[in-house]
């Protein structure tokens, strides 16, 4: 079984990569096509026999791919998945933009794990396009990527969703059926401290961004004066970094060496935001603590009320309060979070995907 994988484009690094990885762990031959190709960005794919598009010779596309919108559905249509060796048995793109409207031949069998439908199309438009002179600007370029997002999204053979939330969306936006399959997590990597015992600290692992709502924690953590740690950068960096009192202290980027030590010793992870799935709460959770998390998104299906973690209801300080004075009454077992994370391990992504596959093609041929 001859496979290539897709991605829309391989320039930094973050979940979806993972999942490639992981792939690159079934099929290690199978190369990998894409839009654009960053070297310099995308340390992890040296791995990978990378084959990017006419789009990577265009100037500044390497860092700034969405200054040519139109071009990319055109960039994955010209890949040619029948090369002189006699082509592809199976293609698997892994995306949440373009990279599912490649074309191939019927005998080639086409997966598609899906990310999400691409979000400023459909699901967040509204939030990319809250400008009304960009969104005028802009219309008639979302209206042809809409028509062609709909074409592409009929030509995948199978759709894999990430999470059941995901599953809704394509169902909504695509009109296909899917089979869930979820992201795989390092539970070998993200693993319990020697002795268990947490320190007194709360965790916060995320982008600087606003929709990661992490000024709500902020907020909450300067009124309860608890100790909070926050990892990652971001646009909001500056802006967190000012509102916060001496409770809060900013981290900034870790190594995942440097991060375990974090997740062993934190008292919990907060989790604001809504995410198509999640790897934080999961990484958490497979270090043996737990996590409290908005009530939305992925994490309805990664952490365990009562047992992993626990839910608050809105995304205001009133409920976050709630659930953090509710929490410090409760106890966890670590045992339990971390067992509830090997569910998630990169070893179940593997045999789910490979016999899945395997049997599909099977099939077929």
């Amino acid at each position: 079984m001859k496979v290539a994988l897709v991605y829309d484009r391989v320039n930094k690094w973050g979940g979806a990569e993972r999942v490639l990885l992981a792939l690159h762990q079934i099929w290690p031959e199978a190369p990998l096509f894409t839009a654009v190709y960053n070297p310099k960005t995308a340390l992890w794919a040296k791995k990978f026999r990378v084959i990017p598009s006419f789009l990577n010779k265009l100037p500044l596309a390497k860092k700034h791919h969405e200054i040519y919108p139109w071009l990319t559905p055109l960039a994955f249509e010209s890949f040619n998945f029948d090369p002189p060796a006699g082509g592809y048995d199976v293609v698997i793109s892994v995306t949440s933009a373009e990279a599912k409207g490649i074309v191939t031949k019927p005998q080639t069998l086409h997966f598609c794990y899906c990310l999400t439908p691409t979000r400023y199309l459909w699901s967040d438009y509204e939030d990319y396009f809250q400008n009304k002179t960009l969104r005028f600007l802009t219309k008639p370029i979302v209206a042809y990527l809409r028509r062609w997002d709909k074409i592409a999204s009929q030509r995948p053979d199978v759709y894999l969703a990430i999470s059941k939330n995901v599953q809704k969306r394509i169902k909504k936006y695509y009109r296909r059926d899917s089979k869930v399959i979820y992201p795989p997590v390092e539970t070998e990597k993200w693993r319990p401290g020697i002795d268990g015992k947490p320190a007194d600290f709360f965790l916060v692992v995320s982008r600087l961004v606003a929709y990661k709502k992490v000024d709500l924690v902020v907020r909450v953590f300067n009124q309860l004066g608890l100790p909070l740690k926050i990892v990652g950068v971001g646009q909001q960096a500056k802006k967190l970094k000012k509102m916060a009192k001496k409770n809060v202290q900013f981290l900034g980027q870790l190594t995942d060496a440097q991060l375990l030590g974090y997740y062993q010793k934190c008292r919990a992870v907060i989790f604001p935001q809504v995410e198509d799935f999640g790897l934080v709460p999961l990484e958490a959770q497979s270090c043996g603590r737990p996590v409290i998390a908005y009530r939305n998104g992925g994490v309805l299906e990664t952490v365990i009320e009562g047992k992993t973690g626990l839910f608050f209801e809105k995304q205001s300080e009133k409920e976050l309060i709630g659930a953090i004075k509710k929490f410090k009454n409760l106890k966890f077992d670590p045992k339990e979070c971390r067992t509830n994370a090997l569910r998630f391990s990169q070893e179940e992504f593997v045999k789910r995907m490979k016999r899945l596959v395997e049997e599909k093609w099977q099939k077929m041929s």
